[in-house]
């Protein structure tokens, strides 16, 4: 999130780290990055350094219907990650268990707290390409998670639902009168009128493909999910792969639409997966996920929009997404349009 909670003080947050993982913390940097946290490097009185997440349980709704039931699936993807890192996979950027071996702690009613060893590293930028060793090293890296699906206990399957459908839906058919919930409601519902159609082109064609895979199991393995520049680490130990809220079963294309699309020379890397691998990807199912990424973001962002809110950092970067989704320039996390973008 580029702005600090508004709810949630740093004393807040001091104490939370105190009282579950027995840490004294003294100074908190914010960190103005990502969506659905909250993310503060934290000093230690020890001299030690730690990543501090606050999850805002309101606004993941790919984790469940409500905040005690999103806390519940934060839970289990959190320790899914815990369960990697024991199993050996060194790119997984896990938590730390707090003294009972909680892997996150409940702040409030809306707010949970995780920490998290800080990576000494350079991190990833959205849109930034890279080159063929760090490809290779991400191919594999995704192969290896897959391939580690016994190594975790119950999750959560992903399949083409869109989080959100249902409010989405509704304020598509809300378009015909103005938004007034906040200063960037009507920018956003301008934005859907004009572009109506093509979401629910888009919708139907997730529709058509969920029932053309039904709902067999087989085929799924663990997925990250957002195995994006934002979420990569580069140090001097090669990859650490971060930000593990939406780890779930499912297709193998869930995290390789991302790859797929990184432009001049993903062909080769998308071969080099499936060899790996041993899984042959399936063009159709690749471009839906990228269709499925557009769609969850422009479900996110007009919540965001069409209700209360005030202009800000974040407002603002909800509308420009919008439009960027729209106009067919996003998602592309790795600079180039998706495939079959």
């Amino acid at each position: 999130m580029r702005s600090p909670p508004e709810r949630v003080s740093e004393d807040a947050i001091r104490d939370a780290v105190a009282r579950g993982w027995g840490l004294g913390i003294g100074a908190l940097r914010y960190l103005p990055v990502g969506g659905g946290a909250y993310h503060w490097v934290a000093d230690g009185h020890d001299g030690r350094r730690w990543f501090v997440t606050c999850d805002d349980l309101d606004i993941k709704p790919w984790l469940g219907a409500d905040r005690d039931a999103v806390f519940d699936g934060l839970l289990a993807a959190y320790r899914a990650a815990v369960e990697l890192r024991a199993a050996g996979l060194t790119f997984v950027g896990a938590p730390v268990r707090a003294g009972d071996g909680a892997v996150a702690v409940r702040l409030d009613e809306r707010h949970s707290v995780a920490v998290f060893d800080y990576v000494h590293g350079e991190p990833g930028e959205w849109g930034q390409p890279v080159g063929d060793r760090l490809g290779r090293e991400l191919v594999g890296m995704v192969a290896r998670l897959h391939a580690s699906t016994p190594a975790v206990g119950e999750l959560a399957r992903r399949g083409l639902e869109v989080p959100g459908r249902e409010g989405f839906e509704e304020a598509l058919e809300d378009l015909d009168r103005g938004w007034d919930g906040g200063p960037l409601s009507d920018p956003a519902r301008r934005e859907l009128v004009r572009h109506r159609g093509l979401v629910e082109r888009w919708l139907s064609g997730l529709d058509r493909l969920a029932r053309r895979l039904g709902e067999a199991d087989a085929g799924l393995v663990l997925t990250h999910g957002e195995p994006h520049p934002l979420n990569l680490i580069r140090t001097t130990a090669g990859l650490t792969l971060v930000d593990w809220d939406t780890v779930a079963l499912a297709r193998p294309e869930r995290d390789l639409w991302m790859i797929a699309g990184m432009g001049d020379g993903s062909g080769l890397l998308v071969a080099l997966y499936q060899e790996q691998a041993g899984i042959t990807l399936d063009p159709e199912v690749l471009v839906a996920y990228g269709r499925l990424w557009a769609l969850t973001d422009l479900a996110a962002c007009t919540r965001q929009l069409r209700y209360g809110h005030q202009r800000g950092a974040d407002t603002d970067r909800a509308l420009a997404a919008i439009r960027s989704i729209l106009a067919g320039r996003e998602p592309a996390p790795y600079g180039a349009r998706p495939v079959g973008g």
